[in-house]
């Protein structure tokens, strides 16, 4: 089934749809979508090496866009939802303490989201329900985003060929780790 899975992607990566595909899961991810564009980007650079900066370029693109989707998302439905269950429960003055602490650090949490396996939606919603700086929501994103982006896409370009090879040879393990990752992500989100 993850060889069928892996030549269905790897075919993908080389049709006419597969940028608008990768734009789509981009964007979403960053807001509501759990599979990372990892998932798309990594077999599409491997089929295609002479794209590999187009498509970096694209998930970059496109996911900062997600993350102002998230971004409002926070923002507009904390309003309508967050804040009465807040005010319900007592926890307004607490949730106001958080906000302070997150905005003062919250450029480095965006970073750190947006290099890491950790989610990043998590941080683009809660950047808006914050409040957090747009100015400094937006440019840690795109460094972020794109720093993530192009060093997978310069180590495939440079790489590929090899780890191509290797991963086909484990596809399994490589699974495996992949997942591992994810789930660690969505497990740190749920500890802190």
């Amino acid at each position: 089934m993850l060889l069928r899975l892996y030549s269905w992607t790897m075919q993908l990566g080389q049709t006419r749809y597969a940028l608008w595909a990768l734009a789509f899961i981009a964007f979403l991810e960053s807001s509501v979508f759990p599979i990372p564009p990892d998932a798309l980007i990594i077999p599409m650079i491997i089929a295609l090496p002479q794209r590999a900066f187009l498509i970096a370029g694209i998930a970059t693109l496109f996911s900062v866009v997600g993350g102002v989707f998230g971004y409002y998302i926070g923002a507009v439905l904390f309003e309508t939802i967050g804040q009465p269950l807040l005010d319900f429960y007592g926890k307004a003055e607490q949730f106001d303490h958080f906000s302070d602490t997150y905005n003062e650090y919250g450029a480095w949490a965006v970073l750190i989201a947006g290099v890491t396996p950790f989610p990043y939606k998590v941080i683009t919603i809660l950047s808006g329900s914050t409040n957090l700086d747009f100015g400094v929501f937006m440019l840690s994103s795109v460094i972020a985003r794109a720093f993530r982006f192009f060093v997978i896409a310069a180590l495939l370009w440079k790489f590929g060929t090899p780890i191509r090879n290797f991963i086909e040879k484990r596809l399994g393990f490589v699974f495996s780790v992949a997942l591992s990752l994810l789930l660690g992500g969505f497990l740190l989100v749920k500890v802190l």
